[in-house]
Formats: structure tokens, sequence, C-alpha cells
């Protein structure tokens, strides 16, 4: 019975393995006679015991003290205090806003990460990640809309076409608002939404697929490519107004970016090219999107 105290008491203990100056005991006498109990201890009276240890009993013909109630109130303001600091180091605030909504925030951003993993320095989105939370989010019933924030530089082609088709397959309103850029495989995912929208200073790079690392140069290399591209190319022609040709002609174009082809689109021209529905910005795309869900709700479900 003397271990629970040393748990407690780091000092040193007697020969007979009491603690000096604090709970001596005889023999025949144990650490919890409330004879012995000295108020001294860091333990309060009637504290209940860990893993089937009885615990210590009240002092003598008394109720057990208050302090477990100011034990209680103590840990509870600590963890109040630890969830503010956590708030402060992760999102450099005091408190966060809570309020029920009907509406889930979704963020795609820095790079798209498929099969390998990248740098830990790199800002990256995880398919592994986004694919479990899109099949919780197409269960819960409580859920209604899904927005879809992007300010991605691209990634794995195959990783963000998966994610595209999970969120245009969903029965839930979806809206998506490209903030900064989404550039790459970031245009799939942009345009698989019911409604997208593209803020006046964000841009989208439209370029072919390219690969890095080590390429064997054999005929079938190229045809797997041209397939990958027809991939991307007809996802795009499918959740957007932009045709086969204006899409490849994009892709193509030399003399827009340095020492590559392709075409940088910016807000407005992206609108103008087919790809985005609408220039705005969050207050827009929230307001489509509960629109959608009352759409949703008077037709008996949302039509893709």
């Amino acid at each position: 019975m003397s271990e629970y105290y040393w748990t407690r008491y780091p000092g040193p203990m007697n020969s007979d393995g009491s603690v000096p100056g604090r709970f001596p005991f005889t023999g025949g006498q144990t650490p919890f006679d409330p004879n012995y109990y000295n108020p001294q201890s860091p333990v309060p009276p009637g504290t209940p015991g860990t893993e089937g240890e009885p615990g210590i009993p009240p002092l003598p013909g008394g109720e057990p003290q208050a302090e477990p109630q100011r034990v209680r109130k103590t840990k509870q303001a600590a963890n109040k205090k630890g969830d503010v600091v956590d708030t402060i180091k992760e999102l450099g605030q005091m408190t966060v806003p809570q309020t029920k909504t009907n509406i889930h925030c979704m963020t795609i951003v820095g790079q798209i990460e498929g099969h390998l993993v990248l740098p830990p320095q790199n800002k990256t989105t995880k398919y592994e990640h986004i694919i479990p939370q899109l099949v919780a989010l197409e269960e819960n019933p409580e859920i209604e809309g899904v927005l879809i924030v992007l300010n991605t530089v691209g990634g794995d082609v195959e990783a963000g076409l998966a994610i595209a088709e999970m969120i245009t397959s969903m029965s839930k309103a979806t809206v998506s608002l490209v903030l900064g850029g989404g550039h790459s495989i970031g245009v799939p995912i942009a345009v698989s939404s019911n409604y997208s929208y593209i803020a006046e200073t964000a841009s989208m790079t439209i370029h072919p697929i390219r690969l890095t690392g080590l390429v064997i140069g054999v005929p079938q290399t190229y045809e797997y490519l041209d397939k990958m591209q027809d991939r991307v190319v007809n996802f795009l022609t499918r959740h957007s107004q932009v045709t086969d040709n204006k899409i490849r002609e994009l892709m193509f174009r030399t003399g827009d970016l340095a020492r590559d082809i392709g075409t940088v689109l910016i807000g407005k021209d992206a609108v103008e090219a087919g790809l985005i529905n609408e220039v705005g910005g969050i207050s827009h795309a929230v307001k489509k999107l509960n629109q959608l869900i009352e759409e949703g709700r008077n037709s008996g479900g949302l039509v893709q």
C-alpha cells in the first residue's frame, strides 16, 4: 500500500517504507489509516484512487472536503486556457466564432499530393484526406451544401481527377471559389462543382500534362500521356462551357509562358473562356450555394 504514496512523493523514503516527516506509520498500520493522515499532503482526503486503487479516505468523522470541486474548476480553467493557446497558435486569434450551419467549407490549398509524399516544407492537400471527407459529407444529413475554396498550384493528375470526380458525383449542392490561383489540375476541381466563381485577381494556368523524373522514351509513354491528356480535356468540356478546340488551343499556345507552352487566365478571362461561371467572392459563393440548396429542397433533390 505504501507504493500508492511513492507515486506521489518523489523524495527519499525511510528504511521501513514510510515517508519521512509526512506519512509516518508503524507495523500493523497502513498508509490509508485516517489517524495518520497528514494535512500537508498534496493529495486531498476523499480523493478516489486510479486503476483499482481504493484511494484516500476522508478525515475521521467528516465528509470529504470541498477540494475536489476546486480541482475540477481548476482543470476546466486549464483546459479552456489550453484551447485558447491552441487557437492562437493555429489561427492567430483568441476565439473562433461557432455557429451551427448546413454548409461545409472545404479548402484545397498548396500542392495536391498524390501517390508520392512531397517534402515536408511543401504545403499540401492530401487526397487520402479529402476523399474520406467527401464521403462523410455525402452521408451526413445535416450538411446540405459544400463550399470548395481553392488556392492551389496543381499537383498529381490522378489525385486531382479523383477529387474532381468525387465532387461532381455528390448529391449535395456544391460551389467552388478560386482565390489566388487554381492552376494545372486545380482547374478540373474548380469546374467540378455545380457553380464556380473566381476572384477578380485570381489566375488559372492551362498547360499540357508534363512528367517529372525518369521517363522511358518509347511510343507507349507518349500514348499514355495523350490518353491522360484526353481524360483532363474531356472532364473540362463536360463540366464547363469551354469547347474541346478552345481548351487545346489554350494548352498549346506559345508566348504566354516564358520557356513553356500554355496560357494564364486571370479573373474574367477564365469566365470569357467558358471555364468559370462568374467573377465573384465569398459572399457571392455563399449566396449561390444557399440558392442551390433551396432549389434542391423544392425539387426534391439537386439535379447534376
